[in-house]
């Protein structure tokens, strides 16, 4: 008997988006980091991701896998990134932070490829990402008012990809509940 499994995509999708939405409407500057941001890096950006890419190993996919329980890992590191002062532990330099976010920007440009085989929704999602690491990083390369003002765009441009994701989250549940597509994901 073939055994159907859900698609644990749509739970990994509303973690990652939700969550980047919330911290980057500190990035834009409309609020400060809070501890609601930090509990959704925990468990929502964190743990919600890893479990959907357990899920996606299980349904064999490795994209999924990657993409997921590599973000879920993200989420985890930069709580305790920005956790780590309280601590006593100090990050020696933000240009260092800057290569941190450069790297996963690096990681999710390349993963980016692996997207043109899916939905253009899915490569909106990993584009717009990829473009927010890298303002991320150039916004902690940077000083004073430039750093401010990188920060500042990546906080609307990750809006911007939360927001996306979401979108990509709802339409896979939608579209799959309802048997039809009532939001277009632009396969390719």
């Amino acid at each position: 008997m073939e055994q159907k499994l859900s698609n644990p995509a749509p739970l990994g999708l509303m973690g990652f988006g939700m969550t980047t939405v919330l911290l980057n409407i500190h990035n834009a500057g409309f609020f400060p980091i809070s501890v609601m941001i930090l509990s959704m890096g925990i468990f929502y950006g964190g743990m919600a991701q890893i479990i959907a890419g357990i899920l996606e190993f299980r349904k064999g996919n490795t994209f999924g896998t990657t993409a997921f329980i590599s973000y879920g890992l993200f989420w985890l590191s930069l709580v305790f990134i920005l956790l780590a002062p309280k601590l006593g532990l100090v990050l020696t330099s933000a240009a260092f932070l800057a290569w941190y976010f450069f790297f996963w920007g690096l990681f999710r440009c390349t993963m980016m490829f692996s997207t043109l085989k899916k939905n253009a929704a899915l490569f909106v999602v990993f584009l717009t990402l990829a473009i927010l690491f890298w303002l991320l990083a150039i916004a902690h390369w940077t000083t004073g008012n430039t750093a401010l003002i990188f920060t500042r765009i990546a906080g609307w441009e990750g809006i911007a990809c939360g927001l996306s994701a979401i979108y990509l989250a709802m339409a896979e549940v939608l579209n799959e509940n309802l048997g039809r597509t009532v939001l277009p994901i632009g396969p390719f």
